[in-house]
């Protein structure tokens, strides 16, 4: 795991809720956390958006 993991991690569980899904999803997007990490973190499947 990487310092960006640790970091997506406790701003969105052990952030008292600093971070949204939505940035969570932004996070995958920029390559600072992985498909799989974003699962591992959440708890739910990502899905990408579709426009």
């Amino acid at each position: 795991m990487n310092k960006k993991y640790e970091k997506v991690k406790v701003y969105y569980n052990g952030g008292n809720g600093l971070w949204s899904l939505r940035q969570v999803k932004d996070a995958v997007t920029k390559d600072w956390i992985t498909v799989d990490e974003f699962t591992e973190i959440t708890g739910e499947e990502y899905e990408e958006a579709t426009e």
